[in-house]
Protein backbone atom coordinates (compact mmCIF):
# COMPACT_ATOMS: atom_id res chain seq x y z
CA UNK A 1 0.00 0.00 0.00
CA UNK A 2 1.44 3.57 -0.95
CA UNK A 3 1.50 5.85 2.58
CA UNK A 4 -1.73 7.27 3.96
CA UNK A 5 -2.88 10.48 2.13
CA UNK A 6 -5.34 12.77 2.87
CA UNK A 7 -8.18 13.27 5.44
CA UNK A 8 -9.16 10.05 7.32
CA UNK A 9 -11.11 10.20 10.66
CA UNK A 10 -11.47 8.26 13.48
CA UNK A 11 -14.82 6.75 12.88
CA UNK A 12 -16.84 6.82 16.08
CA UNK A 13 -18.90 3.43 16.79
CA UNK A 14 -23.01 4.18 16.72
CA UNK A 15 -24.55 2.30 19.38
CA UNK A 16 -28.34 1.89 20.88
CA UNK A 17 -29.59 3.58 23.78
CA UNK A 18 -29.02 -0.21 25.43
CA UNK A 19 -25.58 -0.68 24.57
CA UNK A 20 -26.41 -2.81 21.60
CA UNK A 21 -23.73 -1.62 18.37
CA UNK A 22 -26.36 0.11 16.14
CA UNK A 23 -25.29 -1.13 12.62
CA UNK A 24 -28.42 0.62 10.93
CA UNK A 25 -26.66 4.02 11.98
CA UNK A 26 -23.22 2.72 11.26
CA UNK A 27 -23.62 1.95 7.35
CA UNK A 28 -25.59 5.43 7.34
CA UNK A 29 -22.03 7.33 8.87
CA UNK A 30 -19.96 5.37 6.45
CA UNK A 31 -22.70 5.81 3.42
CA UNK A 32 -22.34 9.98 5.00
CA UNK A 33 -18.03 9.90 5.22
CA UNK A 34 -17.05 7.93 2.37
CA UNK A 35 -17.54 9.96 -0.15
CA UNK A 36 -16.00 12.81 1.57
CA UNK A 37 -12.86 11.70 2.87
CA UNK A 38 -9.88 9.61 2.01
CA UNK A 39 -9.84 6.84 4.24
CA UNK A 40 -11.33 5.55 7.47
CA UNK A 41 -9.70 4.55 10.79
CA UNK A 42 -12.05 2.08 12.82
CA UNK A 43 -12.15 0.84 16.04
CA UNK A 44 -9.87 3.38 17.57
CA UNK A 45 -9.97 5.99 20.70
CA UNK A 46 -13.00 7.59 19.07
CA UNK A 47 -14.06 4.41 18.00
CA UNK A 48 -14.48 3.04 20.97
CA UNK A 49 -12.55 -0.24 20.33
CA UNK A 50 -11.37 -0.99 23.78
CA UNK A 51 -15.28 -1.22 25.00
CA UNK A 52 -16.33 -4.06 22.36
CA UNK A 53 -16.05 -7.79 22.10
CA UNK A 54 -13.73 -9.00 19.06
CA UNK A 55 -16.69 -9.86 17.63
CA UNK A 56 -18.18 -6.65 17.93
CA UNK A 57 -15.46 -5.15 16.70
CA UNK A 58 -14.66 -7.75 13.04
CA UNK A 59 -18.41 -6.97 12.68
CA UNK A 60 -17.83 -3.14 12.25
CA UNK A 61 -14.51 -4.01 10.22
CA UNK A 62 -16.99 -5.91 8.19
CA UNK A 63 -19.48 -3.34 7.89
CA UNK A 64 -17.12 -0.57 6.99
CA UNK A 65 -15.95 -2.22 4.87
CA UNK A 66 -18.55 -3.44 2.60
CA UNK A 67 -20.42 -0.11 3.05
CA UNK A 68 -17.60 2.09 1.93
CA UNK A 69 -16.30 3.28 -1.66
CA UNK A 70 -13.90 1.21 -3.31
CA UNK A 71 -11.58 3.97 -3.27
CA UNK A 72 -11.77 4.98 0.76
CA UNK A 73 -9.02 3.49 2.87
CA UNK A 74 -10.01 1.15 5.65
CA UNK A 75 -7.41 1.26 8.62
CA UNK A 76 -8.35 -1.17 11.80
CA UNK A 77 -7.34 -0.27 15.00
CA UNK A 78 -6.77 -4.14 16.13
CA UNK A 79 -5.24 -3.14 19.25
CA UNK A 80 -6.21 -4.82 22.75
CA UNK A 81 -4.13 -5.86 25.94
CA UNK A 82 -2.89 -9.15 24.50
CA UNK A 83 -0.63 -9.98 21.48
CA UNK A 84 -3.21 -13.24 20.48
CA UNK A 85 -6.46 -10.98 20.77
CA UNK A 86 -4.10 -8.20 18.78
CA UNK A 87 -3.05 -10.49 15.81
CA UNK A 88 -6.21 -12.36 15.48
CA UNK A 89 -7.91 -8.71 15.20
CA UNK A 90 -5.19 -7.67 12.41
CA UNK A 91 -5.44 -10.91 10.55
CA UNK A 92 -9.39 -10.59 10.36
CA UNK A 93 -8.98 -6.73 8.74
CA UNK A 94 -5.91 -8.46 6.19
CA UNK A 95 -8.71 -11.49 5.52
CA UNK A 96 -11.33 -8.80 4.59
CA UNK A 97 -9.46 -6.67 2.47
CA UNK A 98 -9.03 -3.52 4.40
CA UNK A 99 -5.91 -1.68 3.54
CA UNK A 100 -4.05 -1.64 6.77
CA UNK A 101 -4.48 -2.82 10.77
CA UNK A 102 -2.81 -0.63 13.58
CA UNK A 103 -2.70 -1.24 17.43
CA UNK A 104 -1.91 1.45 20.15
CA UNK A 105 0.40 -0.22 22.70
CA UNK A 106 -0.47 -3.00 25.34
CA UNK A 107 -2.35 -1.26 27.98
CA UNK A 108 -2.83 -1.41 31.58
CA UNK A 109 0.69 -2.52 32.34
CA UNK A 110 3.70 -0.33 31.79
CA UNK A 111 5.90 -2.17 29.46
CA UNK A 112 9.87 -1.96 29.03
CA UNK A 113 10.87 -1.80 25.28
CA UNK A 114 11.76 -5.28 24.68
CA UNK A 115 8.01 -6.62 25.66
CA UNK A 116 6.96 -3.76 22.98
CA UNK A 117 9.29 -4.66 20.56
CA UNK A 118 8.17 -8.40 21.12
CA UNK A 119 4.82 -7.55 21.03
CA UNK A 120 4.45 -5.94 17.93
CA UNK A 121 7.11 -7.90 16.02
CA UNK A 122 4.98 -11.19 16.77
CA UNK A 123 2.01 -9.49 14.90
CA UNK A 124 4.49 -8.30 11.62
CA UNK A 125 5.09 -11.70 11.37
CA UNK A 126 1.69 -12.75 11.62
CA UNK A 127 0.62 -10.12 9.16
CA UNK A 128 3.85 -10.35 6.56
CA UNK A 129 3.19 -8.09 3.90
CA UNK A 130 -0.05 -6.33 5.47
CA UNK A 131 0.93 -2.99 5.87
CA UNK A 132 0.68 -2.18 10.51
CA UNK A 133 1.08 0.85 11.52
CA UNK A 134 1.96 1.81 15.73
CA UNK A 135 -0.76 3.52 16.88
CA UNK A 136 1.47 5.78 19.77
CA UNK A 137 -1.08 7.70 21.98
CA UNK A 138 0.49 7.82 25.54
CA UNK A 139 -2.56 9.11 27.17
CA UNK A 140 -4.38 6.36 26.46
CA UNK A 141 -2.23 3.48 26.71
CA UNK A 142 -0.73 4.84 29.72
CA UNK A 143 2.95 5.05 28.50
CA UNK A 144 5.51 7.07 25.54
CA UNK A 145 6.64 4.31 23.02
CA UNK A 146 10.58 5.27 22.89
CA UNK A 147 12.40 6.07 19.77
CA UNK A 148 14.36 2.62 20.31
CA UNK A 149 11.43 0.46 19.75
CA UNK A 150 10.00 2.40 16.82
CA UNK A 151 13.59 2.23 15.16
CA UNK A 152 13.50 -1.54 15.76
CA UNK A 153 10.12 -2.00 14.32
CA UNK A 154 11.16 -0.19 11.36
CA UNK A 155 13.71 -2.30 10.53
CA UNK A 156 11.36 -5.50 11.08
CA UNK A 157 8.53 -4.11 8.34
CA UNK A 158 6.43 -1.37 10.21
CA UNK A 159 4.78 0.44 7.54
CA UNK A 160 4.66 3.21 10.09
CA UNK A 161 2.93 5.40 12.77
CA UNK A 162 0.15 7.25 13.91
CA UNK A 163 1.30 9.78 16.09
CA UNK A 164 -1.27 11.11 18.02
CA UNK A 165 1.37 12.47 21.08
CA UNK A 166 -0.20 16.15 20.44
CA UNK A 167 3.65 16.62 20.42
CA UNK A 168 4.82 18.77 17.60
CA UNK A 169 8.68 18.58 18.45
CA UNK A 170 7.97 14.23 18.51
CA UNK A 171 6.52 14.91 15.16
CA UNK A 172 9.53 16.45 14.07
CA UNK A 173 11.82 13.60 15.57
CA UNK A 174 9.44 11.05 13.91
CA UNK A 175 9.44 13.19 10.20
CA UNK A 176 13.81 14.02 10.63
CA UNK A 177 14.45 10.02 11.75
CA UNK A 178 12.07 7.42 10.49
CA UNK A 179 10.34 8.69 7.48
CA UNK A 180 11.38 7.78 4.41
CA UNK A 181 9.97 6.61 0.80
CA UNK A 182 8.60 3.40 2.98
CA UNK A 183 7.63 4.59 6.23
CA UNK A 184 4.89 6.66 7.03
CA UNK A 185 3.55 8.87 10.21
CA UNK A 186 0.11 10.40 9.45
CA UNK A 187 -0.77 13.01 12.10
CA UNK A 188 -3.25 12.16 14.84
CA UNK A 189 -5.15 14.84 15.11
CA UNK A 190 -6.68 18.02 13.07
CA UNK A 191 -5.06 20.30 15.72
CA UNK A 192 -1.45 20.75 14.48
CA UNK A 193 -2.06 20.01 10.49
CA UNK A 194 -0.54 23.06 9.25
CA UNK A 195 2.60 22.24 11.45
CA UNK A 196 2.67 19.02 10.53
CA UNK A 197 2.42 19.39 6.95
CA UNK A 198 5.53 21.83 7.14
CA UNK A 199 6.98 18.41 8.19
CA UNK A 200 6.51 16.43 5.33
CA UNK A 201 2.90 15.41 7.02
CA UNK A 202 0.53 13.69 4.15
CA UNK A 203 -2.36 12.72 6.22
CA UNK A 204 -4.14 13.17 9.41
CA UNK A 205 -6.58 11.63 11.16
CA UNK A 206 -8.73 14.38 12.74
CA UNK A 207 -11.87 13.67 15.03
CA UNK A 208 -13.26 16.26 14.11
CA UNK A 209 -13.70 14.71 9.81
CA UNK A 210 -16.64 12.72 11.83
CA UNK A 211 -18.81 15.75 11.02
CA UNK A 212 -16.97 18.40 9.38
CA UNK A 213 -15.58 16.36 6.96
CA UNK A 214 -15.73 19.43 3.94
CA UNK A 215 -14.18 21.47 6.45
CA UNK A 216 -10.74 18.81 7.39
CA UNK A 217 -10.96 18.75 3.15
CA UNK A 218 -11.02 22.25 2.66
CA UNK A 219 -8.03 23.01 5.28
CA UNK A 220 -6.31 19.56 3.95
CA UNK A 221 -5.93 21.02 0.39
CA UNK A 222 -5.38 24.63 1.00
CA UNK A 223 -1.96 23.89 3.27
CA UNK A 224 -1.29 21.43 0.26
CA UNK A 225 -1.48 23.99 -2.39
CA UNK A 226 0.45 26.41 -0.67
CA UNK A 227 -1.92 28.76 0.56
CA UNK A 228 -0.61 29.40 4.06
CA UNK A 229 -3.24 32.17 5.01
CA UNK A 230 -6.17 30.32 4.03
CA UNK A 231 -4.76 27.05 5.95
CA UNK A 232 -4.16 29.14 9.00
CA UNK A 233 -7.75 30.24 9.03
CA UNK A 234 -9.14 26.92 8.93
CA UNK A 235 -6.68 25.88 11.24
CA UNK A 236 -8.15 28.19 13.88
CA UNK A 237 -11.32 28.06 13.42
CA UNK A 238 -11.03 24.18 13.45
CA UNK A 239 -9.12 24.57 16.94
CA UNK A 240 -12.29 26.85 17.80
CA UNK A 241 -14.63 23.84 17.27
CA UNK A 242 -11.96 21.28 19.44
CA UNK A 243 -12.66 23.72 21.91
CA UNK A 244 -16.44 23.99 21.68
CA UNK A 245 -16.45 20.07 21.91
CA UNK A 246 -15.20 20.00 25.48
CA UNK A 247 -18.52 21.04 26.29
CA UNK A 248 -19.83 18.12 26.51
CA UNK A 249 -16.75 16.67 28.55
CA UNK A 250 -14.35 15.36 25.96
CA UNK A 251 -14.39 15.34 22.27
CA UNK A 252 -15.18 12.26 21.58
CA UNK A 253 -18.61 12.38 23.54
CA UNK A 254 -18.99 16.07 21.52
CA UNK A 255 -18.99 13.86 18.11
CA UNK A 256 -22.20 11.95 18.84
CA UNK A 257 -24.12 15.25 20.22
CA UNK A 258 -22.95 16.78 16.91
CA UNK A 259 -24.14 14.59 14.95
CA UNK A 260 -27.17 14.49 16.50
CA UNK A 261 -27.37 18.06 16.33
CA UNK A 262 -26.40 17.89 12.14
CA UNK A 263 -28.87 15.36 11.61
CA UNK A 264 -27.19 12.99 10.48
CA UNK A 265 -27.44 10.45 13.20
CA UNK A 266 -28.77 9.96 16.88
CA UNK A 267 -26.39 7.17 18.66
CA UNK A 268 -24.92 6.60 22.13
CA UNK A 269 -21.53 6.48 23.45
CA UNK A 270 -21.03 3.06 25.29
CA UNK A 271 -21.57 2.68 28.95
CA UNK A 272 -19.97 3.50 31.06
CA UNK A 273 -19.92 6.74 28.86
CA UNK A 274 -22.86 9.21 29.10
CA UNK A 275 -24.25 11.24 26.25
CA UNK A 276 -24.32 14.67 26.55
CA UNK A 277 -26.84 16.40 28.23
CA UNK A 278 -29.38 18.63 26.53
CA UNK A 279 -27.87 21.24 28.49
CA UNK A 280 -24.50 20.28 26.94
CA UNK A 281 -25.92 19.92 23.72
CA UNK A 282 -27.65 23.32 23.51
CA UNK A 283 -24.29 25.10 24.35
CA UNK A 284 -22.27 23.41 21.63
CA UNK A 285 -25.35 23.83 18.91
CA UNK A 286 -24.79 27.84 20.00
CA UNK A 287 -21.19 27.64 19.83
CA UNK A 288 -21.13 26.38 16.62
CA UNK A 289 -23.90 28.24 14.93
CA UNK A 290 -21.84 31.52 16.64
CA UNK A 291 -19.38 30.49 14.60
CA UNK A 292 -20.93 29.92 11.40
CA UNK A 293 -20.52 26.22 10.86
CA UNK A 294 -23.99 24.89 11.33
Amino acid sequence: MAKLKGVIPPMITPFDQYGALDEKNLIKLVEYLSPKVDGLFICGSYGSGPLMTLDERKKVAEIVKKTALPETKVIVHAGTATTKDTIELAKHAQNIGCDAASAVGPYYYAYMDLDLIRYYEEILKETKTFPFYVYHNPKFQGYTTSMTVMRALKDLGLAGIKDATFDILQYATYARELVDDHFDVPLGTEAMWVSAHALGCQAFIPGIGNVFPELCHEMWQQSMDGNLEASLISQFRINKIRDIMYYARSTQLAIYAIAEIKGLIKAYPRSPFISATDSEQNQIREALTELGVL
